[in-house]
């Protein structure tokens, strides 16, 4: 039986990637250039962060942004040089030189697809709702707080540009979608202030843009074991950091667009475009919560071109145009970073009918972990205390749900105590207390049919209770275990006493 020609052309359109589609495809190319000019002053900022000339950043951002497009899990999300990573390695080369520098990324990139490999990615299974929403509204925050340098002790032309271009990401959409008003912004006001001749910062002042592409080589290091544990620390710190705020930022891309994504070939993909980036002697880095929103959230973008474009856009930019993006005002960049830390923030999350409904611990964690983001600077170390404040409060909330109630025998010779709730280390603890040992029978019975355990903590609990029975000659007999209770009983029941 042979295909129509139209059927054979509709199977085509089906199989044939969502980006070919004029519209998509518009979209696509316009986000990219549009984070191509976001990153440009980025990059150059975190260079200075670690201590290294500009080219490094851009150079880095070109080839993570190029290389994740393809390798990642996460598409749509933008990798390039970050101030996580920069603060990182900073250290190093200053002590060091850049040579280190170049290696430890290249380590922090192997580390970090072992990591993958080994299945790190599903630790982001224990950060809770109140985590990531805390780890949102201080990306936010520190979105803000990054552009209040560039607006304070500036000529007063900033301020205007500034509200100009906000009020032009405002209102432009109102009348088109088909471009981005990000990049409306950006064109008419530089056009303005190089026109009128306007005297204020611009990208051009914050460093040299590069003249060429990188050159791959190797690390101008002595391949001995004093560099690898020289350089190991940094890098396994760079692989963590990289990792929590790539594997964080891919979670929030996936809200956004109600989409699945694979966080363990994110995470190796993240290793290869670190390895890539430091053979071309870049500076590192890991996905960027602030220009993915741009991609995302501001310019509508969906599929890998719009990431492989910014990093193509980025070099073509500064390698063809670079006169032209030097005279770019750094107040309309400002205007375009204030709107996507306003778009990120979560404020639903603030509003008083939410925080009358949500328990008291839910807020408590959003509120730690904002506090410790925003005081540290880092994302990584926030979502850290963060979960693990949840998971003490959860052990608390959880530890009172454990109940012990006795029922004796109406001839007096026996009792059987029904426990009920998960019994691990926080409940367990106050378990030994809950038994009459002086006044019960000589027969004693522990019904844990309503109850689970969880840990060595528990099983040593119910070693005690039967010692205590025991030195006062009574005995004592353990019924209703499931099976997963009554495998780690049999296990390590006797086992555990303090010797």
């Amino acid at each position: 039986m042979q295909t129509s020609p139209l059927a054979a052309a509709s199977r085509l359109r089906g199989s044939r990637p969502s980006w070919l589609s004029p519209k998509v495809f518009r979209t696509e190319v316009l986000a990219g250039l549009v984070v191509a000019l976001a990153l440009i002053p980025e990059a150059i900022s975190f260079s200075i962060i670690a201590g290294v000339d500009p080219k490094i950043g851009l150079f880095a951002s070109f080839t993570m942004a190029v290389v994740i497009s393809v390798v990642g899990g996460r598409a749509a999300m933008i990798s390039a040089a970050t101030g996580a990573v920069a603060l990182v390695v900073g250290p190093l080369n200053r002590e060091h030189g850049l040579g280190y520098l170049v290696a430890a990324v290249i380590l922090g990139g192997v580390f970090q697809i072992v990591l993958g490999v080994l299945g790190v990615a599903k630790l982001m299974r224990f950060v809770p709702r109140s985590v990531m929403v805390g780890f949102v509204n201080a990306l936010a925050i520190l979105i803000f707080m990054a552009q209040v340098p560039e607006m304070t002790h500036v000529p007063w032309a900033v301020y205007p540009l500034i509200i100009g271009g906000l009020a032009l990401m405002v209102f432009f959409p109102k009348v088109t979608k088909v471009v981005p008003a990000p990049l409306v912004s950006i064109v008419v006001l530089t056009v303005i202030t190089v026109a009128a001749g306007i005297a204020v910062p611009t990208v051009g002042d914050k460093g040299d843009l590069p003249s060429s592409l990188p050159v791959p080589g190797l690390p101008d290091v002595p391949f001995t074991l004093h560099t690898l544990t020289v350089i190991a620390p940094y890098a396994l710190a760079m692989a963590l950091v990289g990792l929590m705020e790539s594997l964080m930022t891919a979670k929030l891309v996936d809200d956004i667009t109600d989409t699945h994504s694979s966080k363990t070939r994110e995470s190796i993909g993240q290793g290869i475009a670190n390895i890539v980036t430091g053979f071309f002697g870049g500076m590192g880095g890991c996905a960027m919560i602030g220009q993915t929103m741009i991609n995302v959230k501001v310019s509508g973008a969906r599929t890998r071109l719009s990431t492989f474009l910014a990093g193509a856009f980025l070099m073509v930019l500064c390698i063809v145009f670079g006169p032209v993006v030097s005279d770019i005002p750094m107040a309309v960049l400002v205007a375009v970073m204030v709107m996507v830390s306003f778009a990120t923030f979560d404020w639903h999350s603030i509003a008083p009918k939410t925080l009358k409904r949500m328990p008291a611990g839910e807020v408590t964690v959003m509120v730690i972990t904002v506090a410790v983001v925003v005081a540290t600077s880092n994302l990584a170390i926030g979502v850290v205390v963060g979960s693990i404040t949840a998971m003490v409060i959860f052990a608390k909330r959880v530890a009172h749900l454990a109940d012990v109630t006795a029922v004796t025998d109406p001839d007096g010779t026996s009792v059987v105590y029904s426990v009920t709730g998960e019994l691990f280390f926080a409940s367990s603890n106050d378990l030994v207390g809950r038994f009459a040992y002086a006044t019960d029978p000589d027969k004693v019975v522990i019904d844990l049919t309503a109850a689970h355990i969880w840990d060595a903590s528990s099983v040593a609990a119910l070693d005690a209770i039967e010692t205590k029975y025991a030195q006062r000659g009574k005995t004592v007999e353990i019924i209703g275990l499931n099976q997963p209770s009554a495998q780690i009983h049999q296990t390590l029941s006797g086992e555990l006493a303090s010797h």
